[in-house]
């Protein structure tokens, strides 16, 4: 049986509990194309049925409902069958198994979260905000995971007299933080108006990282590894153009992706 479920903790959960007992089951959150005589089913959440689930789990291990936040955030088309056997395990085990490395399904779980903190990591270093005209700070972002809320408590007490918005294009969402309040909001689309002096703080970007950038010791494929190529797209210090022909095969990638950079125009309320 496959149980489709809508990625969210509860349905999950409810999921999870539908499940347990069915040695064939997979957990998905996307498309999936069904064997012949292949059944499914898409399980709605239920508050009810997950908060008992929930606590059960939590009496078994009580970092477990942190681990699940993040395997749901993964951008792994396989998330929920990871979250599913980890889950299931630690049921049938009755104790926490994050250290039984041995058993495949721990391994996968550790490894998908662990992909999903290390990019919580590195954008902290690579998200670039823009100065609106209002004084408000904008960064778009199109990370693997959904992340973007993970980010605000580093760029809160960073920058905490600025009002700032983080969109992550990809999923058409932004986490805010309005100078008193956190929050995530959907927004499909951006319209901002540039403040005068953004022009002025992009060339300083591009000046710092012109004068530490070496051209005779070029090691391309450490660089990447620092810093993917995919996070490129919205650092006005352009690290392609230190690679030649890179920046148009780049660019030309780029054109007409849904993970685009939003119109510079309007404004940011």
């Amino acid at each position: 049986m496959i149980y489709f479920f809508d990625g969210s903790k509860d349905a999950f959960l409810t999921a999870f509990l539908l499940a347990y007992r069915d040695e064939d089951a997979l957990l998905t959150t996307g498309n999936h194309q069904l064997a012949l005589g292949q059944k499914s089913i898409f399980v709605r959440a239920n508050t009810e049925k997950a908060r008992r689930c929930a606590a059960r789990l939590t009496e078994l291990d009580a970092r477990c409902m942190h681990d699940l936040s993040l395997l749901l955030r993964s951008g792994e088309p396989e998330r929920g069958q990871i979250a599913f056997c980890y889950f299931r395990l630690i049921a049938a085990r009755q104790r926490p198994i994050r250290g039984e490395l041995a058993e495949e399904a721990v391994l996968r779980a550790k490894e998908c979260i662990r992909r999903v903190t290390f990019e919580v990591h590195r954008l902290k270093g690579f998200v670039r905000f823009l100065e609106c005209a209002s004084g408000a700070l904008y960064a778009p972002i199109s990370p693997d995971h959904d992340i973007c809320d993970l980010l605000l408590p580093h760029f809160r007490s960073r920058l905490p007299e600025i009002p700032f918005a983080i969109h992550d294009i990809r999923r058409s969402k932004a986490a805010v933080w309005d100078g008193g309040h956190t929050f995530v909001a959907p927004l499909e689309r951006a319209e901002i108006v540039l403040s005068v002096n953004e022009t002025g703080w992009q060339d300083l970007w591009r000046q710092y990282y012109a004068s530490v950038n070496i051209p005779s010791r070029r090691r391309l494929r450490q660089m990447k590894g620092y810093m993917p190529v995919r996070y490129w797209k919205f650092m006005p210090e352009n690290p392609s153009a230190a690679i030649g022909d890179l920046i148009r095969e780049t660019n030309a990638a780029l054109s007409g992706s849904p993970d685009a950079a939003p119109h510079l125009r309007g404004s940011v309320q």
